[in-house]
């Protein structure tokens, strides 16, 4: 910094004044020609990279395509029917089949307008059996929701003649066979079901039955 005038008081003081200030100036210059030098090298490397990567340009951005979001799964509106349907299906135990049984030696059954001849053939076995449950073992719910499950699903699959093993009844109390007249009443109460007979002695006779299905709808 300079000297106050009022500090210079001889030759001696302005020749101090003087050297200071050639002291600023060369800082100064020194400052300046670090700063250019600084400025030249970075321009130089840009040039350099320049140089070895080629000229360039902007990437250009290409267009987005929105995606619309996955739909939702379906809803299976027919299965929850169907199973609304089996949630209100009851098959009572009470339900009268004395007026629908035919009354002969076997206690056969067959819906108005099926034909006598349908069970004269299912009593001969000339329908295969497809598929048979047995019941024995279960009790009375037990056996009418697996019955109710086993002939809709048979239906379902286009079986038309099924077995149903009730049991003969004799280690039931009185040695009654209280599932069978109860498979017989479930049975009755079944769309699906068309006719139905005692099965042959080889076949399970008075602890069976074989059953006609109605046909599947397609």
């Amino acid at each position: 910094m300079p000297l106050p005038p009022k500090a210079i008081k001889s030759l001696a003081d302005l020749k101090a004044l003087q050297h200071k200030l050639a002291e600023q100036r060369e800082r100064e210059a020194a400052a300046a020609a670090a700063r250019a030098a600084a400025e030249k090298m970075r321009l130089a490397e840009q040039d350099l990279f320049t140089r070895a990567i080629g000229a360039t340009k902007p990437l250009r951005r290409k267009a987005a395509v929105p995606l619309a979001p996955e739909p939702p799964a379906p809803i299976p509106v027919q299965h929850q029917l169907d199973e609304q349907r089996v949630l209100r299906e009851s098959l009572s135990d009470e339900f009268d089949v004395t007026t629908l049984l035919d009354a002969d030696d076997a206690m056969s059954f067959r819906r108005p307008g099926i034909h006598t001849d349908v069970t004269r053939k299912l009593r001969a076995g000339e329908w295969t059996i497809q598929r048979q449950i047995d019941l024995h073992g279960l009790r009375s719910d037990e056996a009418r929701e697996a019955l109710g499950a086993f002939i809709r699903e048979a239906h379902k699959q286009g079986l038309r003649c099924v077995r149903v093993v009730h049991g003969k009844g004799l280690g039931s109390p009185g040695r009654q066979p209280v599932l069978k007249a109860k498979v017989q009443r479930w049975l009755i109460q079944k769309n699906e079901t068309l006719a139905f007979v005692q099965a042959k002695p080889a076949e399970g006779g008075a602890g069976a039955l074989v059953v006609l299905l109605a046909p599947a709808r397609r």
